[in-house]
């Protein structure tokens, strides 16, 4: 079996690695620096999109004081952002104020439906398929993607919209096939 080449995500780490002590200080200073990447990141975004984000906020306020609930999903890494994002909703932290939880569900959370529906309808269809069983007209769907282009996700936005839900995308690089979609 070859060597994967993974070098790229830590090029500090060779094969002949011997001084754990160096070694575990450069794991930790790149550890920050992605940190203080990532932070940058987000910053900048929401700087930069801070109209919508403001323009989102109010529109799914809407939607749940209308007796709205959220559903979020994703793929792989973001399956665990969206489990995070459900979750800030359901069970918000407490800052000394008692804060209401709101409705809130990963739908890559229960792990027998997922597998349910990919096994007897295909994996395009997971979350399409529980839009339609859960979701009502005043509910939200928030799509979570590295790359925009996930079909099992496109396919639950465009249902999402069909239904009337209120649709949220959160894509990284370009936003790919969700941000140009309607």
């Amino acid at each position: 079996m070859g060597a994967e080449n993974t070098g790229f995500l830590y090029p500090f780490i060779g094969a002949d690695e011997r001084d754990s002590g160096a070694l575990l200080t450069e794991l930790a200073a790149s550890a920050r620096a992605k940190a203080a990447e990532s932070a940058a990141l987000q910053q900048s975004t929401l700087t930069a999109n801070a109209d919508q984000v403001v323009a989102c906020g109010a529109a799914m306020a809407q939607r749940f004081a209308a007796g709205g609930r959220l559903y979020a999903f994703g793929n792989g890494g973001s399956s665990t952002d969206c489990a995070t994002f459900a979750a800030l909703f359901a069970n918000p932290p407490s800052d000394g104020r008692q804060w209401r939880g709101l409705p809130a569900l990963s739908l890559a959370a229960d792990q027998a439906v997922v597998t349910a529906l990919g096994n007897d309808v295909g994996f395009d269809l997971v979350f399409s398929r529980q839009i339609i069983a859960y979701a009502s007209p005043q509910d939200i769907a928030v799509a979570f993607s590295t790359s925009g282009n996930s079909r099992d996700l496109m396919t639950a936005l465009r249902e999402a919209r069909h239904r009337g839900l209120l649709t949220i995308g959160f894509a990284g690089d370009d936003g790919g096939e969700m941000a140009s979609s309607d």
